[in-house]
């Protein structure tokens, strides 16, 4: 009869441990999604078709460049959503890309911030052997800087892949967005949904 209290009792405590376990889970996952939500899915689902990149990638980008303040505008000038420079809108507007030629304020809109970011991902994605980090680097700190760093065997390798990133604040960046990427494939997306390759 003791043994058997003895067990019974040995079991309650492994389910109340397992039932906070689940419960703490059920907590950091809504604590996740809140801090990482899917603002503007519709935007983002329509342009990850139209340029071919993942939505968890145009997410993580979003939150890590504006944290979804479609309003944000950084110290070197970037607006919107996707944080991109007026220079860099203006040649995307141009003849070489979009062609539409529209005025700077509007990267403050939400669906064009969204629609040229992309488009710009999916440029520098291809421009660089299809590798997220130096597509990511690319987006942070310049196409020409990384060009530059690809040439340097203190930088890249062999085949063309930065092995270090001279910059503290592109490197940080790289990191924080593979690290939202990562997040958001594992909060909402099933694995390999949306793999651009």
């Amino acid at each position: 009869m003791q043994k058997a209290r003895r067990t019974l009792a040995i079991l309650l405590i492994i389910a109340i441990s397992l039932g906070v376990g689940i419960a703490a889970d059920w907590i950091w996952n809504k604590v996740d999604r809140y801090n990482h939500p899917q603002a503007y899915h519709e935007i983002i689902t329509k342009y990850s078709v139209d340029y071919n990149i993942p939505e968890y990638v145009i997410f993580a980008v979003i939150k890590t460049e504006s944290d979804f303040d479609p309003t944000a505008k950084s110290s070197a000038g970037a607006r919107g959503l996707m944080q991109m420079m007026p220079s860099t809108f203006e040649w995307l507007t141009g003849e070489e890309h979009l062609n539409e030629r529209l005025p700077e304020l509007t990267l403050h809109d939400p669906e064009v911030s969204i629609r040229y970011g992309t488009y710009y991902l999916n440029y520098l994605y291809k421009k660089f052997n299809y590798n997220w980090d130096t597509a990511f680097a690319a987006y942070n700190g310049g196409e020409g800087n990384v060009a530059k760093w690809l040439k340097n065997p203190e930088y890249a390798d062999e085949e063309g892949n930065l092995t270090y990133i001279p910059f503290a604040e592109t490197r940080s960046y790289v990191s924080k967005v593979n690290s939202a990427m990562e997040l958001y494939q594992k909060l909402y997306y099933t694995p390999n949904e949306g793999v651009t390759t």
